[in-house]
């Protein structure tokens, strides 16, 4: 998967490791690079979980070692898709999506017939991750 860079180059996504106040590891996000002019972003679709993981954080952390997939499942999505692939594919990551949305919908539907609030919470929470999808290209 690639996103143009400001520079004009092609911006290549990686999973990468995020340190944090110099103490946090966060592994596993992914960003995407540009090997032109070393300019680096984080893929917006996990923006907004990263940020709110590093505001858990606080300004003082222990030292420590998160992986970025358990928290969201865009990332955790790219991870299994780079398990099988060098380079993302956009049209097997959107098909994984639909899978993954299948997935999640059906475990929905179990923790309701279970009276489950808080493994919905979870899967609501999930749902609203991955629905996040303006896959660049």
């Amino acid at each position: 998967m690639h996103k143009q860079c400001p520079c004009g180059d092609a911006m290549t996504m990686k999973l990468q490791t995020v340190i944090y106040s110099g103490k946090v590891e966060i592994d596993n996000v992914p960003i995407f690079s540009c090997s032109s002019c070393s300019r680096s972003e984080v893929f917006p679709e996990v923006k907004p979980d990263l940020t709110g993981l590093i505001e858990q954080l606080g300004s003082e952390p222990d030292k420590q070692t998160f992986l970025f997939n358990e928290w969201n499942e865009w990332a955790d999505l790219l991870v299994e898709v780079c398990e099988k692939l060098k380079q993302p594919d956009v049209h097997i990551v959107e098909q994984l999506i639909d899978e993954r949305i299948n997935k999640l919908l059906d475990m929905y539907l179990l923790a309701q017939s279970l009276n489950d609030p808080a493994w919905m919470n979870d899967l609501e929470k999930r749902l609203m991750q991955i629905s996040r999808r303006s896959i660049h290209t």
